[in-house]
């Protein structure tokens, strides 16, 4: 337990001190909260008064809050994960400087090692990933604020699982790097993609049926999901109380995927928390697995 927690220390420790890694990782949200509500604020604001049937007066204070509860989503639903990818290049930083090499050859145990740099990675993205929610939650507080107490809390159980399974994917695939521009390709390609697979830059009620199903399959579509429902939970009831009709806001829902379909069967939020958690549980064990065979053929 020693080694594993100087380990965790260790590798915490040089995430934080590297400033470009530390950085790029921290700017990330911000720099994606300003594109988003300068870019695809309009684009949602649009997208809402079009639901929006003629004679119905929405407050603008409440049509800013519903706004910016859907830009928020998908800037956590992406950082979550881009992030994740960038705290654990350390895994792949110490095979290129050779330090995972020396570790190797010391008394510390391999799943040890393997352990530490999955904990520490966990532990520094979710430092920005916890930091990203309050500046999120400061914007909602300025732009309009409709959450409750139940609904922060949530968010911060969606970012921390989104996180964790961040962590765990990035794991997987990091596992096989060992080069820098292995590590920059992969980001790059993550942080470009994943965005759209996951329904955060688009909805996925705006594509083609046939790639909704393939869609309906990834963990992330969830977990994009369960954040846009309690980001956006509470201007949804204001507008049920000013009295819009049922059909008005399960549009509404639909078409920002609060509302999810798995082969035209809605999906519950206990469902899309259990997809989330397995996700996680899968790809950790995934990970256990790459070290243990990995371990097998170096002896």
């Amino acid at each position: 337990m020693t080694a594993f927690s100087a380990l965790v220390k260790r590798n915490t420790k040089l995430f934080f001190k590297d400033k470009g890694m530390f950085f790029t990782s921290l700017i990330t949200p911000v720099i994606l909260l300003v594109l988003y509500s300068t870019f695809l604020a309009s684009v949602y604001r649009d997208s809402f008064g079009a639901a929006i049937p003629e004679g119905i007066n929405v407050p603008e204070k409440l049509i800013e809050g519903t706004v910016a509860g859907q830009l928020v989503s998908s800037l956590l639903a992406v950082s979550c994960v881009t992030v994740a990818f960038c705290s654990n290049l350390l895994m792949v930083q110490d095979k290129i400087s050779g330090a995972r090499r020396d570790l190797c050859v010391s008394p510390v145990r391999r799943s040890t090692l393997a352990a530490a740099y999955f904990v520490s990675s966990a532990l520094s993205t979710l430092i920005i990933t916890f930091t990203a929610l309050v500046i999120c939650l400061l914007y909602l507080l300025k732009m309009g604020w409709y959450l409750s107490a139940s609904d922060v809390v949530l968010l911060f159980l969606d970012v921390f699982l989104l996180t964790l399974f961040g962590v765990a994917v990035s794991s997987c695939v990091n596992f096989f790097l060992s080069t820098n521009g292995q590590g920059s390709a992969v980001g790059t390609i993550v942080s470009a993609g994943y965005g759209f697979v996951c329904g955060a830059y688009m909805p996925i009620s705006s594509f083609a049926p046939g790639l909704q199903k393939i869609i309906s399959f990834l963990p992330g579509t969830y977990a994009t999901s369960l954040i846009r429902n309690h980001a956006m939970r509470g201007a949804l009831g204001e507008m049920k109380e000013l009295g819009f009709p049922e059909e008005i806001i399960g549009s509404i829902r639909d078409s920002v995927d609060c509302n999810l379909y798995f082969f035209e069967k809605s999906v519950s939020e206990g469902a899309m928390y259990a997809v989330l958690c397995c996700a996680v549980a899968f790809f950790a064990l995934l990970y256990i697995t790459f070290n243990v065979v990995s371990k097998r053929k170096a002896k």
